[in-house]
């Protein structure tokens, strides 16, 4: 994968990151991968858990350092980021494929076989659905932030949410630029589905807030406002993870459009 000059080798020596103009918590550089540790580090987390306001405290670091907050949540069972079988160095570009291609591949691979026969969405891909049309209501950053907070708070579902920074060009990039391999039963290089969230980022003001062992979390600060508009995405959702409908409590796009699309500030994805 392409990537940009990793600042990150500079916190061995600088664990605060003063250097880079931050002011870092306690915490350690992550370079195991499932092939032994990498040249450099993936990624910087912190030892202890996200609180309420973490992730916007370290909003600045893409200016000042080029790396990009993101929760990782440490506490399932496959254990912690060392069990998490990283991948960088099996991960493409992102910018190297094109989003509508990969969801058109995979709704004509997945859709016929996982939708039931009465659904009104044929088989053929429709194509992408359109972005909302009105602006934003929220900056897709602080949305982001908001969206972290409340994952960090206590009672959410996220069982020990860790602050991480990662080096990526952009927020979409982040599954890729660690080599994340949540999806691997799904597709195997996960800079494909990192096309697909740059799209959404462009479309909806998506970012990627949070990363378990086969879980996204994506807030979204400019979700479809209607029903047509919201089917349309939906049909993305099923070709992007179809896990997420055809395993979930509703198991048609419409259902799902309604309940887990329309004017939602939050995208979840799980993988099998």
């Amino acid at each position: 994968m392409a990537t940009l000059p990793n600042p990150l080798p500079k916190l061995a020596a600088d664990p605060s990151g003063s250097t880079l103009g931050l002011e870092l918590p306690a915490g350690r550089l992550i370079d195991v991968t499932a092939e032994g540790p990498s040249d450099e580090p993936l990624l910087w987390c912190a030892d202890g858990p996200a609180r309420p306001g973490d992730y916007d405290a370290l909003r600045p670091a893409r200016r000042a350092a080029g790396l990009l907050p993101v929760l990782l949540d440490v506490g399932g069972i496959q254990g912690g980021l060392d069990e998490w079988e990283l991948r960088p160095d099996e991960v493409s570009y992102p910018g190297d494929h094109d989003a509508e291609e990969v969801l058109e591949e995979f709704w004509e691979e997945y859709a016929p076989d996982e939708l039931a026969p009465d659904e009104d969405y044929g088989h053929e891909w429709p194509g992408l659905a359109p972005a909302t049309e009105q602006e934003p209501a929220v900056d897709p950053d602080a949305r982001a932030a908001e969206i972290a907070d409340s994952l960090a708070d206590s009672g959410t579902w996220l069982k020990e949410p860790r602050l991480a920074l990662v080096p990526a060009r952009r927020s979409a990039d982040i599954p890729a630029a660690i080599g994340w391999s949540g999806p691997v039963n799904y597709e195997d290089d996960v800079a494909r589905l990192c096309a697909v969230l740059r799209s959404w980022e462009d479309r909806f003001g998506i970012r990627v807030v949070a990363l378990t062992f086969d879980q996204l979390v994506l807030s979204v600060a400019a979700p479809p406002t209607t029903q047509e508009e919201a089917e349309a995405v939906a049909v993305e959702h099923f070709a992007f993870c179809p896990d997420n409908i055809t395993q979930g409590d509703d198991d048609i796009l419409r259902a799902y459009a309604q309940h887990e699309v329309l004017n939602q500030r939050v995208w979840s994805f799980w993988w099998d």
